[in-house]
């Protein structure tokens, strides 16, 4: 039986027919502190539980929730996708996009992690003109020159401070922007829960394999040297207390919660006005980092970090514009 009185939250589930840029914004901002707050989360719990056993119980959770949601408060029927092959293809992007994003979870601060994912507005420029064909004038371009001059800086290429490591924030950056674009130019007349449920069963199908692929007895490859050397990947079940089951639940309801509220957003609003607000990620990951380990970015990489955001937020900007125009 459905509980009375929330017609305005069936309504935000639904697919929007109209643009909302407020509400995007609102959402945005609102998910990108609650994934902050996760990833932080993330990050202290990643020397007790490998990265495939923890996506595959937050993935189970998240599907447990959305069935509950719909089912006992909204009193609804999970949704079925208007676009099946879309919906897989942002499910499998956005799937790897947290696979890249989390592989460096352990080995990077929060600041580092956010400042290479945060590229994407970059790659979606210019996916935008390679992919969608859309013009790509000479400002938007310096633009981009400059938000990657931002990331070298991050990342320190040829000095002794520079990881490999680092590049795979940045493979996140560039999955995320292509589901960014899936998103708004294929999924946007799917329901934000259709969009988060493909993300939990793409999610809790890799972590169901790399379990199996890692667990010692289990998998068919030796992986002792690489476990002990990067545990956090290369492992595959493990016996962990309670309590971080109980970790794993919460960052569950903040993950689901923040990816619902994402979709809706780029649902609601063109991804190039919602730039500017995305960076709002780079505030909050910074926020945590500091309030948990003290870490705080820096002279060059906040500098770096300044790049990418004004840049982006421009190629945001002169594309709005533009559209206008």
């Amino acid at each position: 039986m459905a509980i009375k009185g929330i017609p305005k939250i069936r309504d935000l589930l639904a697919g929007p027919s109209v643009d909302n840029p407020p509400l995007a914004a609102t959402l945005m901002v609102s998910a990108l502190f609650m994934l902050g707050l996760q990833d932080a989360i993330v990050k202290w719990a990643s020397s007790d539980i490998s990265l495939w056993q923890f996506q595959f119980f937050r993935s189970a959770f998240n599907l447990v929730l959305v069935f509950v949601f719909v089912r006992f408060v909204l009193g609804d029927r999970l949704p079925i996708p208007r676009r099946l092959g879309a919906v897989i293809l942002r499910s499998l992007l956005l799937c790897g996009a947290m696979v890249f994003f989390f592989s460096g979870v352990p080995f990077l601060s929060l600041a580092e992690i956010a400042a290479g994912l945060y590229v994407f507005p970059l790659f979606v420029g210019v996916l935008s003109h390679f992919v969608l064909g859309e013009k790509v004038g000479p400002r938007r371009m310096i633009a981009i020159l400059a938000g990657f001059c931002g990331t070298l800086l991050i990342l320190k290429p040829g000095t002794d401070g520079f990881s490999p490591i680092s590049l795979l924030p940045v493979g996140a950056g560039f999955l995320y922007a292509c589901t960014v674009l899936t998103t708004r130019k294929l999924c946007r007349d799917e329901s934000p829960v259709t969009l988060a449920m493909g993300v939990a069963i793409a999610l809790l199908s890799l972590g169901a394999v790399g379990m199996i692929v890692f667990t010692p007895g289990v998998g068919s490859g030796p992986w002792a040297e690489q476990a002990a050397a990067w545990p956090y990947i290369f492992t595959g079940w493990t016996w962990v207390e309670a309590s971080i089951y109980g970790v794993i639940g919460i960052c569950s309801l903040l993950n689901l919660t923040a990816n619902i509220s994402l979709a809706r957003a780029y649902q609601s609003a063109e991804a190039s006005w919602l730039a500017p607000f995305d960076f709002s990620y780079l505030i909050w990951a910074t926020f945590w980092g500091f309030v948990i380990w003290r870490d705080l970015p820096d002279a060059m990489m906040f500098s770096g970090m300044v790049l990418i955001a004004a840049s982006g937020a421009f190629v945001a900007w002169r594309h709005q514009q533009e559209s206008r125009g």
